[in-house]
């Protein structure tokens, strides 16, 4: 019995340490990651501004191929919007907010299951014989303490996964 007791002191008080260690944190995050691919802007730039061809090149759309996905506004562009369903992934909604040809695609992402809406962009930029595309997104936690330790490793969290969707885009838009 002596030893249930101090476990569950001990439960209770990680708990506590989790939780009131939580408010001392920054509910901000950001993840940024880059790459070269050697093609055209505008090449790079439909695959990023077509919510259709997230499909071909996001790591969540192929680790969920059951993924339920529903678009809406317009095809590509500004107000280009994408809402998905997710058993593994989680439930979510894209809207472009911004798009610029060969440019740059500026999105807001929300997450009912958090309540947080985050912002993102995803910029083209000339680099010698190709373009610098570089993948950022910040975002607010909110005033859960314990979403606030998500934010703490947001950047191991989601960075992986912007390096792979970058590399899938890579070898997408370098294809001939």
């Amino acid at each position: 019995m002596k030893l249930v007791k101090w476990l569950l002191i001990a439960v209770l008080g990680l708990a506590a340490v989790l939780f009131v260690g939580g408010l001392f944190l920054s509910p901000q995050f950001k993840v940024t990651r880059s790459i070269t691919i050697a093609a055209p802007a505008d090449k790079i730039y439909a695959l990023i501004a077509d919510p259709r061809a997230w499909n071909r090149w996001a790591v969540w759309n192929q680790r969920d191929p059951q993924m339920k996905i529903e678009y809406s506004g317009p095809p590509s562009g500004k107000g280009a919007t994408w809402a998905w369903q997710s058993k593994s992934e989680g439930d979510g909604r894209m809207t472009f907010t911004e798009a610029v040809p060969g440019r740059h695609v500026i999105y807001e992402l929300y997450f009912p299951d958090f309540g947080t809406t985050s912002h993102g962009e995803i910029e083209i930029a000339p680099d010698g014989a190709g373009h610098r595309v570089t993948w950022a997104m910040n975002g607010n936690m909110g005033r859960n303490p314990l979403f606030r330790w998500l934010a703490l490793n947001a950047d191991s969290m989601v960075g992986n996964d912007f390096d792979a969707g970058l590399a899938n885009l890579k070898a997408l838009a370098e294809k001939p």
